[in-house]
């Protein structure tokens, strides 16, 4: 059972047959392969014969070919000349062939062709891709699914469905099969562990797998807190390890790579301007911290966070974490000429919490859009600011 990623769909739907690579990149497992099938679905909608789509998955070794340049290439060509008219090719994880850039720039030149490709690697066209295409791709970032999208498939009242949601993240084999809590964490934890190995010590050539383990680890463990090199360096001291920072920030930046963490950067609402060194990392997935670290009610603020994050990430915006004087917004979200600023907090359990959440957006002297988002049943507006209910805030057209 696929689950139908309509929004994603109408951002494709512009591009088919034009003479741009489609390029989908995002984490393993996110639904990526699953994206190409729906899109050759669509295509058959539109009256294309399944004959003239050739699909090629780069990690499986069904077919020999895939781990040489010139023999898939050979089987490409192949194929062309079979069909004798336009083709549609579809490349899945592409990265795993060496020097698959210029496999794809040759099928731009040498057929008349529709390419669609998908990657795990955020660097995917940092390199020579980009130089050989000089603009023609357009690239779109698949996420693991959102509330909304899981929701149908989910017993229960929206309450109870976002407990689930809570606890599994957003993996779509999880929403696919039934499966229990155990199970559930199990197969997040192999996908941590294969995004560890293949996606990041495989590729960056990594020998200290398990220090590479601690440290994105460590990082999960205090996702939505300011980033500290010195506090990692700290930890990994207390364990009998050491690790120059130059090391320790490359590691970073692979998990970034792989899709796995996001660092979000804080800006100076007032003086409009990006603060150097005090970014927040948040995951990928929530569900990884929920599989690795169990369900902790103390961490259900970072995670609501992180769920939010990824929305707004999800929705196009670019994210920031606020600095307003000595106070902080959890999220700006920024996209062309529209704003808006976002508090996360689990409960306003006290007044004492509510003045201080509302207090902060009540300080930013614009007119942009203002939420405070929490689980309380009793909502609260002040100010002109909107205090939602997360799961309203999630299923919104904001």
């Amino acid at each position: 059972m696929y689950i139908e990623r309509t929004e994603y769909m109408q951002h494709f739907k512009p591009f088919f047959h034009r003479d741009v690579v489609k390029v989908l990149t995002g984490i393993r497992r996110c639904g990526k392969s699953v994206m190409l099938n729906l899109i050759q679905e669509e295509l058959v909608q539109e009256g294309l014969p399944r004959s003239s789509m050739l699909l090629i998955n780069f990690e499986s070794m069904k077919e020999p070919f895939v781990t040489n340049l010139k023999e898939t290439y050979a089987h490409i060509k192949g194929f062309v000349k079979e069909q004798g008219k336009k083709v549609y090719l579809f490349f899945d994880e592409i990265q795993e062939l060496e020097g698959w850039e210029k496999l794809v720039n040759s099928c731009m030149i040498d057929f008349a062709c529709d390419i669609y490709i998908t990657g795990s690697n955020a660097n995917l066209l940092s390199g020579e891709l980009a130089t050989y295409l000089g603009g023609r791709y357009v690239e779109f970032t698949i996420f693991p699914l959102s509330f909304k999208e899981v929701l149908p498939t989910l017993q229960g009242t929206k309450q109870e469905a976002f407990q689930t949601y809570l606890k599994r993240g957003g993996m779509p084999f999880l929403y696919q099969v039934a499966m229990n809590e155990e199970s559930s964490a199990k197969y997040l934890e192999d996908i941590f562990d294969s995004i560890i190995i293949k996606d990041i010590a495989r590729r960056e050539n990594i020998r200290d797998i398990k220090l590479l383990r601690r440290i994105i680890l460590f990082l999960m463990a205090n996702m939505g807190n300011t980033f500290s090199a010195q506090s990692i360096v700290a930890y990994l001291k207390s364990e009998n390890r050491t690790l120059s920072m130059e090391t320790l920030y490359n590691y970073i930046e692979y998990g970034k790579r792989a899709f796995l963490i996001h660092s979000i950067p804080r800006y100076d609402i007032e003086g409009k301007g990006l603060l150097k060194f005090q970014e927040k990392i948040y995951l990928a997935d929530h569900g990884f911290r929920e599989a690795l670290f169990g369900s902790a009610r103390t961490a259900i603020n970072q995670t609501l966070e992180n769920i939010v994050c990824q929305e707004l990430l999800r929705r196009g915006f670019t994210v920031r974490v606020g600095k307003q004087k000595t106070k902080e917004v959890d999220f700006v979200g920024i996209k062309q000429e529209k704003k808006i600023y976002v508090l996360v907090s689990y409960l306003l359990a006290s007044p004492e919490t509510e003045e201080r959440e509302f207090g902060v957006l009540e300080s930013i002297q614009d007119n942009y859009p203002k939420y405070v988002l929490s689980m309380d049943p009793i909502l609260r507006n002040r100010s002109g600011i909107v205090h939602q209910h997360i799961t309203d805030f999630l299923l919104g057209s904001w």
